[in-house]
């Protein structure tokens, strides 16, 4: 024991901690490889807890209090920088340690590949801290705002798309640090038969995902709280992934489209430019109705609800049918949930008014009965007609 010590201790005698791994193995001489093993990881893993907490410690509060980024970043990396140090201090200690040529090249790649992960763990995090940080600056109003709305899905499509690649390259190169896995690569990347092409087939929906998600986050045919029309289901887009979109319908039900079957398949959207919509409502009302007080009482009722934006209002007979005629009403909203509200509102308050000073004008069937005159004015009912016979 003492012969395989002391050559690894003149050879990192310039290391403090390798110097001190191997007098603590020299000092334990006699004593069990894996008891001895334990103690040297142990202390490692203990040094690199001090270590981490005195490091993070080290910044100042005030400093903190004024950097709301970088107290993120120090609440999301504390594990790992724990990670990174203890990995560092293990792959010191492994070489000092009675394990024995051929354990200590197992640990240490197994170590490589842990702190290959802990680079791709660190990119991730700093994706996510530096996209939390972009989406926190954008306005509260995000639905009437389509530049927000813009930059929202940007942020949100491209971190899900980088979080995929970083994962993809992290658990390549980790994988590659064992010769076994690595020969294992090499092999079947040079073979250019059957398996290749089972392979790219069975990966084709997850890639053409990934791609349709760059593709919706460069060109924007949708965005983030857009009002969109999806195979005849209105809603909303509540959130936008590396493959898939999640409407919110307008009942509080959720739809799950592909982001491949969006850039395939045509769907509406009512905010691509603007979150302003114009709604339209629609009467079936008698010919003797008056219109201009009509078109009067549209303006008040419109100039009264907070819904409207101020901008359109407009009433209009659209067609002619052969008992009734029709109107057409166009008022403005601010958003598409709000347009609805309003087009509800005007709905209700028109109905009351022609209800309440019209009675006449609304919908009703004329029938010329022979040998009978209806004096001017009056209405007779066709039931009557139908008992008198």
């Amino acid at each position: 024991m003492t012969g395989s010590v002391q050559p690894a201790t003149t050879a990192t005698a310039g290391n403090p901690i390798a110097h001190a791994a191997g007098s603590v193995t020299t000092a334990l001489h006699g004593w069990p490889p894996a008891v001895t093993t334990a103690i040297l990881f142990a202390a490692a893993i203990f040094v690199a807890a001090v270590l981490q907490a005195v490091l993070v410690r080290v910044i100042p509060k005030k400093v903190l209090a004024k950097h709301p980024v970088l107290t993120i970043v120090v609440r999301r990396t504390k594990s790992i920088l724990f990670m990174f140090i203890a990995v560092i201090l293990l792959g010191i200690v492994v070489p000092e340690s009675p394990i024995g040529v051929r354990a200590e090249n197992s640990v240490l790649h197994v170590l490589s590949a842990v702190f290959i992960a802990l680079i791709g763990a660190s990119v991730m995090v700093s994706i996510d801290v530096y996209t939390t940080y972009k989406l926190s600056r954008r306005p509260d109003n995000i639905q009437a705002d389509v530049m927000a709305r813009k930059h929202v899905t940007q942020w949100q499509v491209l971190r899900r798309a980088s979080h995929v690649l970083v994962l993809m390259i992290t658990i390549a190169a980790a994988l590659m640090v064992f010769p076994a896995v690595r020969q294992y690569g090499v092999s079947l990347l040079a073979s250019a038969g059957a398996a290749g092409l089972v392979v790219g087939l069975a990966a084709r929906p997850v890639l053409s995902n990934l791609i349709a998600g760059i593709q919706i986050a460069i060109t924007q045919p949708l965005r983030v709280e857009d009002a969109v029309v999806i195979n005849g289901q209105w809603g909303w887009i509540e959130e936008i992934t590396s493959t898939y979109v999640v409407v919110r319908i307008w009942n509080w039900q959720r739809m799950i489209v592909p982001l491949a079957w969006l850039l395939e398949n045509p769907f509406q959207n009512w905010t691509r430019d603007s979150s302003e919509l114009i709604g339209t409502v629609h009467w079936n009302v008698d010919y003797t109705v008056p219109v201009d007080k009509l078109r009067d009482k549209l303006t008040e009722i419109v100039h009264s609800s907070k819904l409207w934006s101020g901008k359109v209002v407009v009433l209009q007979v659209t067609h002619a049918l052969a008992t009734t005629i029709e109107l057409r009403a166009l008022v403005s909203a601010r958003n598409s949930g709000e347009a609805w509200d309003l087009r509800c509102y005007v709905r209700e308050q028109m109905i009351k008014y022609l209800q309440a000073e019209f009675p006449g004008a609304l919908p009703k069937q004329r029938v010329e009965i022979e040998g009978q005159r209806v004096p001017e004015g009056e209405t007779v009912l066709m039931h009557d007609h139908v008992n008198a016979d």
